[in-house]
């Protein structure tokens, strides 16, 4: 799903006071302004993508089965991203793990072997993870 100049704004409040994940805090000044989930995720709105994610190989880095990631082509892939990755033809998502003359992409679970490239095998980057969307299921 590109992110397009046609996307509709999502504006929402947002409370200027953080919300403690630990031990409760007595109640602050509650101001609010608008969040607006593309204004605050996206950089290169031309460039922007969100793709809904299938499987679990992205557990362990907190990316479940249905989440929405926004993946920006226009940031290059380091060592450690997480990216959005073409091998052979197919789309996966995966961590990029570039040291010492080695490339692997690798979930982050247990369950899956890293892919390594043969001979003769393609890999295209794709474009990078920047955020994520998740909706609870209740």
């Amino acid at each position: 799903m590109p992110v397009s100049e046609t996307t509709m704004p999502c504006s929402l409040p947002l409370p200027l006071q953080k919300m403690p994940a630990g031990f409760p805090s007595p109640a602050a000044d509650c101001g609010e302004y608008a969040l607006d989930i593309n204004d605050y995720l996206v950089r290169h709105r031309a460039a922007s993508f969100y793709f809904t994610v299938a499987g679990d190989s992205m557990r362990g880095a907190g990316i479940f089965d249905g989440d929405k990631v926004l993946v920006d082509r226009s940031v290059e892939a380091l060592h450690g991203h997480i990216v959005v990755a073409v091998v052979n033809g197919e789309y996966t998502l995966k961590r990029l793990y570039r040291r010492g003359g080695t490339l692997e992409l690798r979930a982050e679970n247990p369950s899956y072997a890293p892919i390594r490239l043969r001979e003769g095998e393609e890999l295209r980057i794709w474009g990078v993870v920047v955020g994520m969307v998740r909706k609870y299921r209740i």
